[in-house]
């Protein structure tokens, strides 16, 4: 019947070549090439998730009192975002788990594209001729963060709305036009009247249709171009060495994006997070210690933990402290993410196409430069959780402070010198047995060459 019906189909739009073409497509086999794939069923579980939960969410500030299940909340005056939320959370069947997978499936779709772009760099495939898709995965990363934030702020809880706060302030600092984008986005003063409705539709449908579009140009890219491979026996410049997309490669994706279901889910299930019952609803006048972003915000509150407290006047304008760590940073960050491939084609004079990967040991100046980079993050990263560092420790949170900013300053230098170091060792110990063997080889006689009439010398040549 299935062949009937594809015959029918065929006959009428036409296709099989074209399909019996693309279906033999090889692709690399590698583990690494994994973490991209992870990020789209991510996405795809994001999208079955949210629509679930938009169902049941008011996007609406107006004030409310909760009646609800929940006795702790009962008669507690809230806004009715919030309070949609705490419903969904105990009143609708199954809210809570897929709130929760919602938010799982989040953390781990920024988490997989963050892996492959490292991935990405390291081996060099941002060079030519996949430079546009190396853009579009960083623009990815870029729309991701501010998706995240999108939903994050919409619960209206105390954590999400005092992350709201911070964000009109560091909007408030951006010189001139500071001002305006916060009326605009907000509606007024914080926290304005139409931040909730307009968040709802960025996440809900402006965001995710830039994301679904950016990964469908992206897959068309990957499947235009050859596709990269690591150095091997038998692969070259000109062919891929693999498995076919049907029905192998099919195979094993449906496998993995079944994992990624089932982790998950189980993750949803199982694992509480941010339990918005226990934060209570907004209030301006309430923030509380030990508070922490999701993990892809962390390096942005670490910043504006340790950052010097800087101002500059002139010009009848002032740069506010707020806007060096969560806006010029920020920005140079992706500056040097998008232009680093035409920079490094720039100093190494190398245009040429490359469809096999490097090794990053084969490239200790790159592989130092994005291992600086990374560890610059991370201690950004730990810095957001300063207050809870020196608690645990018993340490002075100055301290804490002057420690951390020391140590995004040495970390980076220390963690290059000594990648670059590794690299060299490493490239060079991979290279001493080829060598020995070559010589090896060259020390060893030269054989004596067959004549004509056989395979050894005849007596009389012998004599």
């Amino acid at each position: 019947m299935i062949e009937r019906l594809a015959r029918w189909v065929d006959r009428r739009v036409g296709g099989s070549e074209f399909a019996e073409k693309k279906l033999t497509k090889i692709f690399p086999e590698s583990w690494t090439f994994l973490f991209g794939e992870v990020a789209l069923y991510c996405f795809v579980i994001l999208v079955m998730t949210g629509t679930f939960l938009a169902v049941f969410y008011e996007s609406s500030l107006v004030d409310t009192t909760y009646e609800g299940s929940y006795a702790p909340l009962r008669g507690v005056e809230m806004t009715a975002a919030y309070h949609s939320v705490i419903q969904l959370s105990f009143d609708v069947r199954a809210g809570l788990f897929f709130r929760q997978m919602h938010h799982w499936a989040a953390l781990v779709f920024v988490a997989a594209i963050v892996v492959h772009l490292s991935r990405v760099f390291f081996t060099g495939a941002f060079r030519r001729p996949r430079e546009l898709n190396w853009a579009i995965g960083v623009t990815l990363l870029l729309i991701s963060l501010i998706e995240g934030f999108a939903g994050y702020s919409l619960l209206d809880d105390l954590l999400s709305g005092t992350g709201l706060r911070i964000a009109h302030a560091v909007m408030e600092s951006i010189p001139l036009i500071g001002t305006w984008t916060t009326s605009l986005i907000f509606g007024g003063p914080f926290p304005g009247e139409y931040i909730m409705s307009r968040l709802f539709t960025g996440h809900v449908f402006l965001l995710p249709a830039l994301l679904a579009g950016l990964i469908g140009v992206h897959l068309a890219l990957v499947f235009r171009q050859t596709h990269t491979q690591f150095p091997g026996p038998g692969r070259t410049q000109r062919n891929v060495v693999g498995a076919r997309l049907w029905p192998t490669y099919t195979a094993m994706s449906f496998g993995m994006f079944a994992l990624t279901t089932a982790v998950l889910a189980a993750l949803g299930g199982l694992v509480q997070i941010n339990p918005v019952w226990y934060y209570g609803p907004y209030e301006p006048f309430i923030v509380s210690t030990g508070a922490q972003p999701d993990w892809y915000m962390g390096w942005l509150e670490g910043a504006l933990r340790i950052f010097p407290a800087w101002e500059f006047t002139g010009w009848g304008f002032m740069l506010a402290n707020p806007f060096f760590p969560a806006v010029l940073l920020p920005t140079l960050t992706f500056v040097v993410l998008y232009f680093y491939p035409a920079l490094e084609r720039t100093l190494t004079r190398d245009w040429g196409y490359h469809h096999i990967l490097d090794r990053p040991r084969d490239r200790p100046i790159r592989t130092a430069f994005g291992a600086a980079g990374l560890s610059f993050y991370v201690v950004l990263h730990i810095a957001g959780a300063q207050d809870i560092i020196a608690t645990q420790l018993n340490v002075s949170i100055v301290s804490t402070m002057y420690t951390l900013r020391a140590a995004a300053l040495v970390v980076p230098i220390l963690v290059a010198l000594i990648t670059y170091r590794w690299c060299r060792d490493l490239a060079g110990s991979s290279q001493r047995p080829a060598r020995a063997g070559a010589e090896a080889e060259a020390a060893q006689p030269a054989p004596r060459p067959a004549p004509a009439y056989g395979h050894g010398a005849s007596p009389a040549e012998e004599e």
